[in-house]
């Protein structure tokens, strides 16, 4: 199996899946694909400080899942979904190993049945 989106590449799948683990983080960045968010904004909906939130925000930062820009007082969060792409096709890898798993299961299926015991 070719390593797709690993090696040579500017992203850290390892970052990204770490960053991906975490259901509050996977919240936030759903939050975010509606549009870009403060920290607070980000921290509403969570019962945890805006301190805790932005640790969250650190880290799917470091994986690159977000950016984050100097708005006057304010430190917008936008998403950034390029370094799933990566993700995606590195998973993809196992679908079509299972696809091919599950097509031989199949013709096996299909040979038991029209064998007479």
């Amino acid at each position: 199996m070719e390593q797709v989106g690993y090696e040579n590449a500017r992203i850290d799948l390892d970052a990204v899946f770490s960053a991906l683990a975490d259901p509050t983080r996977r919240q936030i960045l759903t939050r975010l694909a509606a549009g870009e968010a403060s920290v607070n904004e980000l921290a509403a909906p969570f019962e945890m400080s805006q301190p805790a939130v932005s640790k969250h925000l650190k880290v799917l930062e470091r994986a690159g899942l977000i950016t984050r820009a100097s708005d006057r007082q304010r430190r917008p969060a936008r998403l950034n979904a390029a370094p799933m792409k990566s993700a995606i096709a590195w998973l993809e890898e196992f679908s079509r190993f299972w696809s091919s798993s599950f097509d031989q299961l199949d013709d096996l299926l299909r040979e038991l049945k029209n064998t007479d015991f």
